[in-house]
């Protein structure tokens, strides 16, 4: 298995190169140079594995034995899962009215991060023992991505991770469980400005080859493939559990929503599909609707600004993950690819050609929520089923009360046998502990696990990156000295 760029200037690497990277050298993004293919008998075999399992299945695929034994990929994975509080990793809640949920959050962080972190925390350790060797590990987050990448990494001698995160952005619960990890090699920064912002002194750095190399720069985003290949896992696992039978030709179909900022677990959702998988993908968003719009009308373009929602981690406005979607759905076509992504990132604008538009509408389903839409959502499936929502995963079950709204009203009598003729699983991306504002809105009582309720009490530690600073060189500043203390 070796991986290219989305946008073909870069050379081929092996899963090892593409862990390292974070963006290729040429802009783009790594991607598996093919898709494996699994047929039914595959499908219905991996149907009666555990989501550990399952992982393990999946990541085997995509790592070769050469560069990881199968049995030592299976002890990470093993080591990875280790601190999760629900002994299946994640857990499904089969709620009223084929409402499903697939609990994503039972990590150390309560957010579906943690999952895919942990695995890439532990591939990182992996090969920076055999090589003795150091990174520099570059984070942006919206709110859970920083936490989650902090704790995969946190105290490891050969690992530096610098996270930035939007102050007044995130909640306060989300910010403290980065600012209270006081660890030599964790260094956070709270910038006053918004998630995309936040993401251009990274990029510059990325950008500056020399620098880059020199530091071994590395992301932990969602541009990192090894996050994309757990997730894909993700999809597998909610397939499985919500399938009626798989003793059919051809299998049944499963719907799958995806609430989605920077389109990492919609990619993920992709490239199962792609694998053979028969499911049908929703792409689910807030008020900052950029992958909506380009699914339903190929305008790829920019709002006039991030729009600061309940859903605080979905508040992206440029969705970077769309790139590999893109190249995945016009045949691996790295110079349209790269033809487009340079085209938007000059105007920030961009109409997806006829061909490629109609590719993307077969492929995803889209719908986008209010905040008013989410609050409803929470108030709805608390009345109902007594279950608190986080706010991003509310974004989802509003597409799934519409969608059985609408048919209850197109049947006037009985919508029970369209509630059950295709089955739907809601991903459900976040712990609803992290966001006591959105619960208060919804006129909902927060239950604070104690590990959450702690943390007010907790030293912090944070690095201000004010307006009108020169973030890139501060950053730089940064990592040379951290570099010369080592």
């Amino acid at each position: 298995m070796e991986y290219v760029s989305t946008r073909g200037g870069a050379g081929v690497v092996d899963f090892e190169g593409a862990l390292f990277s974070g963006y290729a050298p040429d802009g783009g993004l790594f991607m598996p140079q093919h898709i494996p293919s699994l047929d039914g008998d595959t499908l219905r075999r991996w149907s009666r594995l555990s989501y550990r399992e399952l992982v393990k299945e999946l990541c085997s695929l995509f790592i070769t034995a050469e560069l990881v034994p199968r049995s030592t990929l299976n002890d990470l994975i093993d080591r990875a899962f280790s601190r999760f509080r629900h002994k299946d990793v994640v857990h499904l809640s089969r709620l009223k009215d084929g409402l499903n949920v697939l609990e994503l959050w039972h990590g150390v962080t309560y957010a579906f991060k943690d999952l895919s972190l942990s695995c890439t925390g532990q591939f990182l350790q992996y090969f920076l023992e055999k090589k003795q060797k150091h990174v520099t590990i570059l984070v942006g987050t919206s709110g859970d991505t920083g936490s989650s990448a902090i704790e995969s990494v946190r105290g490891q001698k050969n690992m530096d991770i610098f996270v930035l995160l939007p102050k007044g952005f995130c909640t306060q619960i989300q910010e403290l469980q980065m600012t209270t990890v006081i660890e030599d090699n964790v260094h956070v920064f709270a910038a006053h400005g918004n998630s995309d912002e936040i993401d251009e002194p990274i990029k510059e750095l990325f950008a500056d080859v020399d620098f880059a190399g020199k530091y071994n720069l590395m992301s932990l985003n969602s541009v990192n493939w090894s996050r994309i290949m757990v997730q894909i896992a993700h999809h597998f696992y909610a397939y499985f559990q919500c399938a009626p039978s798989l003793d059919t030709t051809p299998l049944p179909m499963v719907e799958i929503v995806v609430p989605t900022g920077g389109g990492g677990n919609i990619t993920a959702g992709c490239i199962a599909q792609k694998m053979g998988l028969p499911i049908r993908l929703v792409a689910v968003v807030n008020s900052n609707d950029i992958i909506h719009r380009t699914v339903q009308h190929g305008d790829f373009s920019l709002s006039e600004s991030v729009k600061a929602t309940l859903a605080s981690a979905m508040d992206i406005q440029e969705p970077y993950n769309m790139e590999r979607i893109l190249w995945l759905l016009s045949g691996s076509d790295s110079h349209l690819t790269k033809t487009l992504m340079e085209r938007f990132s000059v105007s920030k604008s961009l109409k997806l050609p006829e061909d490629l538009h109609r590719k993307l509408s077969e492929t995803l389903h889209s719908c986008s929520a209010s905040d008013e839409d989410i609050v409803r959502a929470m108030q709805r499936c608390w009345k109902e089923n007594c279950y608190p929502l986080c706010p991003h995963s509310a974004v989802a079950a509003h597409y799934h009360y519409l969608q059985t709204d609408r048919a209850c009203l197109r049947q006037k009598s009985s919508c029970f046998s369209f509630l059950f003729s295709t089955p739907r699983c809601c991903l459900a991306p976040a712990s609803a502990a992290k966001f006591q504002d959105a619960l208060l809105r919804a006129g909902l009582v927060p239950q604070l696990p104690p590990e959450i309720t702690a943390l007010m009490a907790m030293e912090t530690r944070s690095t201000p990156l004010e307006q009108g600073q020169d973030w890139t060189q501060t950053l730089r500043e940064w990592i040379e000295a951290t570099a010369q203390r080592r």
